[in-house]
């Protein structure tokens, strides 16, 4: 494969690391796949059975890529980032975690190459989205960005099904968001502000969560009146995991919650990862609003199903590396996701999945 990525390691091999390796290297790329205990069975790409705290080995294997993602727990990113940085080679991960984020801001200050976290669903995607639809008003009065990852069918009053890590969505739901309201940047509190959506016919709930909006304060400070962004869940959720967390202080013990939660709702095969950005601005002084609302289900990918939330993450990301490789986005410095272009984005053998499996009324 021709471009500035040939060689990249994938850290983390679990359900969205390896469909993401998987795509890489069906795309062209040569891939090596790092995880302490491989998946089993026969995969397209190599892989070495390292631990992320293994800094020595992580460093000699890095020593001979030119790119690395991670898919491993938010906490492990910082390290991977910083010796990525040393090494001099393209960082992109999926994290969610605003301090992460910060670092990593910092990092790409100094290095050779380009610092790109925050490349998955939400944070990533939707932030892509959201941009393009502000852009085409002359003044942006809000930007709204909601996204929810749920069971098809869900049971029991929670609702829900941990399809995606648990200690990511701990850290969402307990950690502040970052939002601008009425002209003024902000932090609010986790699990406030519901609302009601309607996504295709299903009636949802929405609520505030860390991480989702990335750097797009920093970069719309000024310039929106209001952007924040909420994840959505079905009717009662909010109200049971505030119970869950404050009442029963939970809160305390983040990993026995997450233990607690998975056990309890397990993952399923057949999810749904609903998705409903809009912005509302005015173009030639009339006010109007624009919205990319769509529904994305479980797809076959090399003769196997694959979870929406594994494939919609992946695909992000790997659109992401695709772009980079290209020389569509720049090669140094630090990415904001908001200044991917869409229509680029969609281009792409990964980002066209987006468009060929979003369902809408």
């Amino acid at each position: 494969m021709s471009g500035k990525i040939q060689k990249i390691a994938v850290l983390g091999i679990g359900g969205v690391g390896e469909l993401a390796a998987r795509l890489l290297t069906q795309t062209g790329f040569e891939v090596t796949g790092v995880d302490v205990a491989p998946p089993e069975g026969d995969l397209p790409f190599r892989v070495e059975a390292v631990s992320a705290d293994d800094e020595t080995a992580l460093r000699k294997i890095l020593a001979d890529q030119e790119a690395v993602l991670s898919c491993l727990p938010y906490h492990l990113n910082k390290d991977l980032a910083r010796l990525a940085c040393e090494l001099g080679i393209f960082y992109f991960d999926l994290t969610e975690d605003v301090p992460t984020k910060e670092l990593i801001l910092a990092l790409a200050e100094k290095s050779e190459r380009l610092m790109a976290p925050q490349c998955g669903l939400a944070p990533g995607f939707v932030g892509i989205v959201g941009a393009h639809l502000a852009e085409q008003f002359d003044e942006v009065r809000s930007i709204k960005l909601r996204v929810g990852a749920l069971p098809q069918h869900p049971t029991g009053l929670l609702a829900y099904s941990f399809n995606w890590s648990p200690e990511g969505v701990v850290n969402e739901y307990l950690n502040d968001c970052e939002v601008i309201e009425d002209g003024e940047h902000k932090w609010v509190s986790p699990m406030e502000w519901v609302e009601t959506v309607h996504v295709n016919g299903v009636r949802l709930e929405a609520f505030t969560t860390s991480g989702g909006l990335g750097t797009m304060c920093d970069t719309y400070a000024g310039r929106v009146e209001n952007l924040d962004y909420k994840t959505m869940r079905y009717p009662g959720h909010a109200s049971l995991m505030n119970f869950f967390f404050h009442e029963l202080l939970m809160r305390d013990d983040r990993e026995l919650a997450g233990r607690i939660l998975k056990n309890a709702k397990p993952p399923v095969d057949e999810d749904v990862v609903h998705v409903h950005v809009s912005a509302e601005g005015t173009q030639q002084g009339r006010l109007n609003r624009r919205e990319f609302v769509r529904s994305y289900y479980p797809v076959e990918i090399g003769g196997r199903m694959w979870r929406a939330i594994a494939w919609t993450t992946a695909s992000s990301v790997c659109a992401v590396i695709e772009m980079v490789s290209a020389g569509v986005l720049p090669d140094r410095g630090f990415l904001r996701q908001e200044s991917v272009p869409l229509d680029r984005f969609f281009e792409t053998e990964n980002g066209a999945r987006y468009e060929a499996h979003g369902r809408r009324t």
